[in-house]
Parts: C-alpha cells; sequence; structure tokens
C-alpha cells in the first residue's frame, strides 16, 4: 500500500508540471496522460489532493512530467513525511494558533465540499444510465419473457461446485442471479407477487430481490450461492447490505456517500466549532485542535475508499450506457422476429432460445453492476478494502466483456 497522502501526491505532480519548459498546462498534462473527456478537471482534482489515481493513471502521470512510477511515488512520500512534521509544529502564540486551526478547518470543509460534489456527479451520471437501462432493456425484456410458457430454468451452479471453489467466481455469482431473475419471471407468469408489482421501480425491485434473496430450485436462498466462505464485505458487493437497508443497490448509495463523506465537518459544527470568535483560552484552542485533527484522520482513512468509488462509479457508468444503446437495439430485434402470442418455448426456434439466454445473463451482470454496494467502500479496513477493489473490478471486467460479447 501507499505512503504517500492524496495532498503531498497532488503538490508533487503540480510542482513537476509549473517545472516543465515550457510550463505545462492540466489539459496538456491530462492529455499526455491519456485521460479522456473532462481530463483537465480529473488533473486538477488530484493536484488538490482530493482524489489519488490508480496506480496505471499514476504511471501515466509520471511519464507525461518525464519521471518513472518509482521516482514520483518516493517524492509524494518525503513530502507526506515533510507535510506532518510542519503540521506537528505548532505556533508559539495563541492567536497564531487559532489562526491555524481556523485555516485547518476551512481546508477539512472545502475538501468535503468538493468530495460531494464530485460523489454528486458520478452517482447522478450513473443514476441516470441506469433508471433507463431498467426500463428500457431489463424490464422489457422481462415483459417478453413472462409471454413465452415453457422456458427452461437456466443452469446454476452445483453445490460441489460451490463447495470445491470456497468464494464463488464472479461467473458463478452472476449465473445464480440470472436464474433468480428467472425464477422471478417464472413467478410473474404464474400470476406470483412479481406479476402483482406496479410501475418501473417496484417491478424492478421485485426482480432484484428475487436474484438476490429468491429461492432455487434446491431449496436453499440463491444470496447462499456466493459461498459459505465468502466474507461480509464480499456478500454486500452484489447489494446485500445495500437491499437489506431498504436501499437501492448503487443507484441510491451512490448519493448517500454525499452524506457519509460530510461527517467530520458535520462532528466539527455539533461540537460547537467558534469559527467567528475572535477570542479563546488555551484549553478551548486544544479542545477544538484535537477535533479538526480526528476531522482530518478521518478524511485521510477514508482516502483510498473514496478514490476506488471515484474509480468504480465512472466504469459502471460506462457499462449501463453500452447496454442502454446497444442491448436496447439487441431487445428490440428479438421482439421483431418472435412468433405471435400466445408462444411457448418451442416456438423460439434455437436461435430464439439462445437469445433469451443471452438476454437472461446481460440481466445478470445489470444487476451485479447495479447492487455494488458502493457506500461500503468509504467505512472498509485496509485489507477489506483491497479485497474488496479486486471483486469489484472482476465483476466490472466480467461484466463488460460479457455484455459486449453478447450485444
Amino acid at each position: 500500500m501507499n505512503d504517500f497522502s492524496a495532498e503531498a501526491l497532488g503538490l508533487v505532480i503540480r510542482e513537476h508540471r509549473q517545472a516543465q519548459s515550457p510550463s505545462m498546462t492540466q489539459e496538456q498534462l491530462a492529455e499526455q496522460a491519456d485521460y479522456g473527456k473532462g481530463g483537465a478537471v480529473s488533473i486538477s482534482r488530484i493536484e488538490h489532493g482530493l482524489v489519488s489515481p490508480g496506480e496505471q493513471r499514476l504511471a501515466a502521470i509520471a511519464l507525461a512530467l518525464q519521471l518513472t512510477p518509482g521516482q514520483l511515488k518516493q517524492e509524494a512520500e518525503d513530502r507526506t513525511r515533510s507535510l506532518a512534521r510542519q503540521r506537528g509544529q505548532r505556533p508559539v502564540k495563541l492567536r497564531d494558533q487559532v489562526a491555524e486551526t481556523k485555516r485547518r478547518h476551512a481546508d477539512i470543509n472545502e475538501k468535503v465540499a468538493q468530495r460531494s460534489k464530485i460523489t454528486q456527479e458520478h452517482g447522478e451520471a450513473f443514476n441516470r444510465v441506469h433508471d433507463a437501462v431498467r426500463d428500457a432493456f431489463f424490464l422489457r425484456f422481462v415483459d417478453l419473457a413472462q409471454s413465452i410458457s415453457g422456458a427452461p430454468e437456466p443452469e446454476k451452479p452445483s453445490k460441489e461446485e460451490i463447495e470445491s471453489t470456497g468464494e464463488i467466481p464472479t461467473a458463478m455469482r452472476i449465473e445464480a442471479m440470472s436464474a433468480g431473475i428467472a425464477n422471478g419471471i417464472r413467478g410473474a407468469a404464474a400470476g406470483g407477487a412479481a406479476g402483482a408489482a406496479v410501475g418501473g421501480a417496484a417491478a424492478y425491485g421485485t426482480f432484484t430481490t428475487a436474484a438476490l434473496f429468491g429461492t432455487a430450485s434446491t431449496g436453499a436462498a440463491i444470496s447462499t450461492l456466493y459461498g459459505a466462505a465468502a466474507t461480509n464485505a464480499t456478500l454486500a458487493l452484489l447489494g446485500g447490505g445495500t437491499l437489506a437497508a431498504g436501499g437501492a443497490g448503487m443507484a441510491g448509495g451512490a448519493l448517500l456517500l454525499t452524506g457519509m463523506v460530510a461527517t467530520p465537518a458535520a462532528a466539527l459544527a455539533a461540537a460547537g466549532f467558534y469559527v467567528l470568535r475572535q477570542r479563546r483560552n488555551k484549553k478551548e484552542e486544544e479542545r477544538l485542535r484535537t477535533q479538526v485533527e480526528a476531522a482530518e484522520a478521518a478524511l485521510d482513512q477514508s482516502q483510498k475508499g473514496f478514490d476506488t468509488m471515484v474509480d468504480v462509479l465512472p466504469r459502471a457508468t460506462a457499462i449501463m450506457e453500452y447496454v442502454e444503446v446497444h442491448g436496447t437495439h439487441a431487445l428490440e430485434k428479438w421482439r421483431a422476429s418472435l412468433p405471435p402470442e400466445p408462444r411457448d418455448w418451442e416456438s423460439l426456434g434455437h436461435k430464439g432460445q439462445e437469445r433469451y439466454k443471452e438476454f437472461l445473463r446481460v440481466a445478470g451482470c445489470i444487476l451485479a453492476v447495479g447492487f455494488i454496494n458502493v457506500p461500503a467502500l468509504l467505512t472498509a479496513e485496509p485489507d477489506a478494502l483491497h479485497t474488496m477493489d479486486k471483486a469489484i473490478g472482476e465483476t466490472l471486467r466480467y461484466a463488460d466483456t460479457t455484455i459486449k460479447s453478447i450485444v
């Protein structure tokens, strides 16, 4: 794990960028580091210590600044230690101590405000496309699938496969979710609870519950197909925590982060921080300085999780955008090729049957992407965060590859 702060890395990057001959702009650095649209904004946020780039991005930035990744990291580590020493050197006069504490409090408020803004931008972008895919692809497929009688139950991971693998691979988790969707479709066609759902959000909630918590033909809850060895953090990756709390997976959970990143500043306000007071005694200054330091530590501790969120949400959004454009078009072509109602499985023919199975896999991928428990990233301990980040990456890669191979 890196031993440098986002603030220190940002300062080092900015200094090297400005030291280029001629001085490099943020737009130029973003272009040379292969950032896409809005890259200058990303560089600005990095330089202000709001986010830290991942390994690949950091390497690209280092190359653009004529450094090796190791050199950039080492300088950031050195600067981190230097900043820590500076903050440990308290001014002698109480008046100067008060001024420093106020400055640090203002920095916390600014960082929290910027984190909230970034979170809201990414969350709203994801929510928009998520809802579009929910209505135009997922529920549209469910509606068509309900009109087909006799569709076979998808293959699910066997008990032997589950026990032999320990933690279930991403492909098996998504297969289990697709099976849950199929169970919900059959229940709706038979007039079960799923069929009673009214409205897009309500129907979607019914089918996601069937996929994540429904009962398989073996009598075991689908959620148990993630494997007995799976940790609570791994279970939460596919939405368990968020759904159990009555949320809406990543779609609802992303904006919850806005409140979570504001917690340190809220704690300071609740403690009666005296921003407008011009005078205070030494004891009061010590108490408030301690609170500021605790808030700074809370922000630092959540930085890695926040950086992961900033990486995850745009990737998830891009997957949903692909489904919105290409998936809905492919689904409409399949709909046009279906025989008139009433339809049964045999009437679809081999090609139509294979398309049904493929769209069911896409639906499973949509749920896997949409119900990653993003809020858990901010509160995860370092080891758990590493595990979650790896599992999320695998989920996104598998979903992206699978969807693009189908539509």
